[in-house]
């Protein structure tokens, strides 16, 4: 008879359940990738199920080299990661969750995983999680002196929400069409002014053209008007018969 706790619910789901897929509850909605593990329900949700999860314990899963892996720093409050190989991504380290097994037919110097004969460094000998679990449980039957109580587990801060995107882009939205309603009304009023401007300029041509016999186009200023009656008055110039 098996004595000792052997995996935790949590843990089994972590191995069981699938990962970057399309949620079925959210098919419609973008960034519906299940990427987050509820640690409380032992379900893989998608970032649009965490209002219903707001409550709960919940582990973010990473992709690394085509592999399933969680933040080490995450993983230690719920698990002994000792021994395990940890690597890191985007200046986090990270662990891998299920083994990954090779062939290798020769063994060099150094240290290999316990389960999957891959090269580690020193001083560790498990290259994934389910590697360590797998010799624990193999050696000493029972997995509870390496199992940590945890109460609270929040996302990191860096992790996006779609709801709190939403709602930014509708605010900024919101802004914008004020924003486009105050310039509209004020290059209204503006283009009425303008609009005014011109009939006065346009009745100050008309008075001119009234009273004189020449043409005003554009705006002149009372020098020039001068020097284009001067230039009119003024006949064909005669030069001074030859002596």
């Amino acid at each position: 008879m098996i004595m000792g706790i052997q995996r935790p619910a949590w843990l089994e789901a972590l191995y069981t359940q699938k990962f970057f897929v399309g949620c079925s509850y959210h098919e419609t909605a973008k960034k519906n990738e299940k990427n987050i593990c509820c640690l409380d329900c032992c379900a893989s949700i998608c970032p649009h199920c965490i209002p219903s999860h707001r409550f709960h314990r919940l582990l973010q899963v990473r992709r690394y080299v085509y592999h399933e892996v969680v933040r080490l720093d995450d993983l230690q409050k719920l698990i002994d990661c000792s021994s395990v190989q940890a690597y890191t991504i985007n200046s986090a380290k990270v662990v891998f969750i299920k083994k990954r097994p090779q062939n290798r037919q020769f063994k060099g110097a150094g240290n290999y995983c316990t389960s999957c004969d891959r090269s580690l460094q020193e001083p560790y000998i498990h290259c994934s999680l389910g590697c360590k679990v797998d010799f624990v449980l193999k050696h000493y039957k029972d997995l509870s002196p390496y199992l940590r109580r945890c109460n609270k587990l929040t996302l990191s801060p860096d992790f996006l929400i779609p709801q709190e995107i939403g709602e930014e882009e509708t605010q900024s939205t919101i802004v914008d069409s004020e924003e486009r309603m105050s310039w509209s009304s004020g290059s209204s009023g503006s283009e009425n002014n303008m609009r005014v401007g011109c009939n006065q300029n346009q009745m100050i041509v008309r008075k001119k053209r009234s009273s004189s016999n020449y043409k005003v186009v554009g705006n002149f200023d009372n020098e020039d008007m001068a020097t284009s009656m001067i230039s009119r008055r003024k006949g064909i110039p005669h030069r001074s018969p030859l002596c």
